[in-house]
């Protein structure tokens, strides 16, 4: 099996008090969001993953439950072995993978406000821009990594090529 990692430094959207709004389960939006910016520049659109969803969903619920942000597992696991659990690297002869993760509160929990944060990452902005990439899995929990902060939202993307 051949791969390639592509991990990225995580960011947070600024807090804000307020309650974030709901974002849909599947995380329509935030693809949605990602292939409007892709088409903008040129770049074909992402298709959804149910495994890569699969794969962010559980990190993003693991990120709240245990308070902690990171693409690393509590374990010390890579996010591509979250991933190859899924199932989605078997049969693949090469595949490329990459993350990228946000949470913030109120306005700033929205799916917009996340797109927007990521691309104003350069790291961020290198993945979701990325050519090389065909799907994404958005995985989008209510709360947040830290005590404190639970009114909000924590979003995991895990895109592959």
């Amino acid at each position: 099996m051949a791969g390639s990692l592509l991990g990225v430094t995580a960011i947070s959207v600024p807090a804000l008090a307020a309650a974030a709004p709901a974002a849909p389960e599947r995380g329509a939006a935030i693809v949605e969001l990602l292939n409007d910016a892709r088409a903008e520049r040129g770049l074909p659109p992402l298709r959804f993953s149910r495994r890569l969803a699969r794969s962010a969903l559980v990190h993003s619920r693991d990120m709240v439950a245990n308070h902690y942000f990171a693409h690393d597992s509590r374990s010390g696991a890579r996010f591509s072995a979250r991933i190859a659990r899924t199932g989605w690297m078997r049969g693949r002869g090469r595949w490329r993978v990459g993350e990228t993760l946000a949470w913030g509160v109120g306005r700033h929990a929205t799916p917009a406000s996340v797109v927007k944060a990521w691309l104003r990452s350069p790291s961020h902005r290198r993945i979701v821009l990325s050519p090389s990439f065909s799907l994404v899995g958005p995985g989008i929990v209510p709360g947040t990594p830290f005590r404190g902060a639970s009114a909000g939202r924590t979003y995991t993307a895990d895109f592959g090529s």
